[in-house]
């Protein structure tokens, strides 16, 4: 590899410092690397587009966290190319390099010493009044989840068509894997391997003693519909894509999610398996 591009949270890498320091670095060693500036997930207007990738590229440097790394996995799969994440951040999941550890990585990605990881996303579409709107991606969850007031929300699953259950309570969780450690995590879903291949359903503080997490196939299909608990009908939930992408949706509106047709590659160095970085992880935190 030799192609390389930065995309940085300026939030996180402030004077772009590190960014100027390993696109230096890489041209010094024969390599070529631009950059694209985001500032966080909440500002739609910095997605970036085909025309601000240059057509020769080997690999993705993300700088910035976990959400950093997220968006630009849903941001650049058009462009199929791996990813691999520099954590400025706080957690860092699935960011594998730290500032003092990033020159050393792009020697050894330079040298063709790493291995490319699979993760696979969810691909979802809303269908409101009828009317099926544009599908959207996600590599760690879809979330449906109350708007507004403090209400209850019902939503009724499907799986494949088939009546699974209905959830009262804040909302539901449709994750991948890959998202096993965020939101379905703190909601009180299993954690799963990255590499594994299924999808889980969690609710968000159900009203129910006997609602759990239901673990299905990466093969399968989860509809969830918004049903009524309000007299006049008028229930509302959000949903959302990497807690990004938002679309709201009324009583009798759909949400359909199944597995997207291309993974996301990770690009990993280190030795270190998912349990050893998941052990560590949860000791710095008890």
């Amino acid at each position: 590899m030799k192609h390389f591009f930065i995309l940085v949270n300026t939030y996180k890498d402030k004077d772009l410092q590190l960014t100027l320091q390993m696109q230096s670095y890489i041209e010094k060693k024969g390599g070529t690397c631009g950059y694209y500036i985001t500032r966080g997930m909440e500002n739609e207007a910095d997605s970036i587009c085909e025309e601000d990738l240059p057509k020769l590229l080997d690999l993705i440097f993300v700088i910035g966290g976990d959400g950093t790394l997220i968006r630009a996995a849903r941001d650049t799969a058009f462009k199929n190319v791996p990813l691999i994440g520099v954590n400025l951040g706080t957690l860092g999941y699935l960011c594998e390099l730290e500032e003092s550890t990033v020159f050393q990585a792009i020697d050894q990605i330079m040298e063709g010493n790493f291995v490319l990881e699979a993760r696979m996303r969810l691909s979802g579409h809303t269908t409101q009044d009828g009317n099926a709107l544009k599908p959207q991606t996600a590599l760690n969850d879809v979330v449906i989840y109350r708007s507004g007031v403090l209400q209850l929300v019902n939503l009724i699953v499907y799986v494949n068509g088939q009546y699974l259950n209905t959830f009262d309570g804040d909302g539901v969780i449709v994750s991948t894997p890959t998202g096993s450690t965020g939101y379905n995590l703190s909601a009180g879903g299993p954690i799963v391997d990255p590499k594994a291949r299924m999808i889980l359903i969690t609710p968000i503080s159900s009203h129910s003693l006997n609602s759990k997490s239901i673990v299905i196939g990466a093969e399968d299909e989860v509809t969830v519909e918004i049903g009524a608990r309000s007299c006049d009908g008028n229930d509302q939930v959000i949903v959302s894509f990497d807690g990004d992408y938002q679309a709201k949706l009324h009583v009798g509106d759909r949400i359909v999610i199944h597995q997207a047709k291309k993974d996301c590659k990770i690009l990993k160095l280190g030795k270190l398996s998912f349990l050893e970085i998941l052990r560590k992880k949860m000791q710095s935190y008890q």
